[in-house]
């Protein structure tokens, strides 16, 4: 399991992972593309991304703060 803080400036870097991934939003709010829809966001929201998915953070992301949590088998829960 890894811990990142993530607060994107400008542009979204996000690529696939091969861990699933939780992000815990801390300050912000804004929209997240995963795998072609869209979900949108708040501070205390809790954003799920399973392992291999698409995903990138949409519109503006100044002012989004937020903790980002691997963990797991390489390809997700379902692989272990």
């Amino acid at each position: 399991m890894s811990l990142i803080y993530f607060a994107p400036k400008g542009h979204d870097y996000q690529t696939p992972h091969e861990q699933d991934e939780l992000y815990f939003v801390l300050e912000g709010a804004g929209q997240i593309e995963i795998e072609g829809v869209i979900h949108a966001f708040e501070k205390g929201s809790s954003i799920f991304v399973a392992a291999g998915q698409r995903h990138k953070f949409i519109g503006e992301l100044a002012g989004i703060k937020m903790w980002a949590v691997f963990w797991g088998p390489k390809g997700g829960e379902s692989q272990g």
